[in-house]
């Protein structure tokens, strides 16, 4: 039934919200370094962060400066929201739900981290309550882990934006003085409602996530 379901609305979606891509590379080498930092001190506390908690958090930090793509879509017409409520896909046996951490932008790395955890534990053993998987206001699909290197997702109405979350590859890439140097690169693919963003808005707001990511003590303001 659940599989019935999502295949209706998804077909929905991409019959009636009018999709529009954009693709950013990322160099995670600063992420990593800072993730292993992290990890180290949070190791005794129990908390390890994963790639998909920076992801989130540099999701919810960039739209700061472009809350038009923290909307959605209704009959009324386009609502922005104030806070990122952030939905996160969790594959099932029997399909998919998309759990929601609440105002992620006010959170910290380690409290992003303990929630999306337990709330995909929860949602593996059928344990989540409505409000829990309900109202997210931007949506963080993750195939990383499957060595995916690229892929759009289908955007989860009324949402305006969903972001697709690839694998991390090593690939050589030259420094500001020319030498080579090993870097872990990973492509983020923003899909977005045409109706509430344009081509501009989606390229801008990517370059951010983007920044973001390159430059991860913005993480931590």
């Amino acid at each position: 039934r659940m599989m019935k379901v999502i295949g209706e609305r998804m077909t929905e979606a991409k019959q009636h919200v009018p999709h529009f891509y954009a693709t950013v590379e990322v160099d995670m080498n600063n992420a990593m370094a800072l993730r292993k930092q992290l990890n180290a001190q949070l190791e005794e506390e129990g908390i390890k962060l994963s790639v998909n908690d920076f992801v989130m958090k540099a999701v919810a930090v960039a739209l700061r400066n472009h809350p038009n793509l923290n909307a959605i879509y209704t009959t009324r017409g386009v609502e922005l929201h104030s806070k990122v409520d952030m939905a996160m896909a969790v594959a099932l046996d029997q399909g998919l739900i998309t759990p929601v951490i609440r105002d992620a932008g006010s959170k910290g790395l380690a409290q992003i981290s303990r929630e999306s955890k337990d709330l995909a534990m929860r949602a593996r053993e059928g344990g989540l309550k409505p409000e829990e998987y309900q109202g997210g206001t931007i949506t963080v699909s993750n195939m990383g882990m499957f060595g995916i290197d690229s892929f759009t997702a289908i955007i989860n109405p009324p949402q305006a934006a969903i972001i697709a979350v690839s694998s991390i590859v090593q690939r050589p890439t030259f420094d500001e003085s020319g030498e080579v140097v090993p870097a872990s690169m990973m492509k983020l693919t923003l899909s977005a409602d045409h109706r509430i963003a344009n081509g501009r808005d989606g390229a801008i707001y990517m370059a951010e996530v983007k920044k973001v990511l390159e430059n991860p003590v913005m993480l931590m303001v």
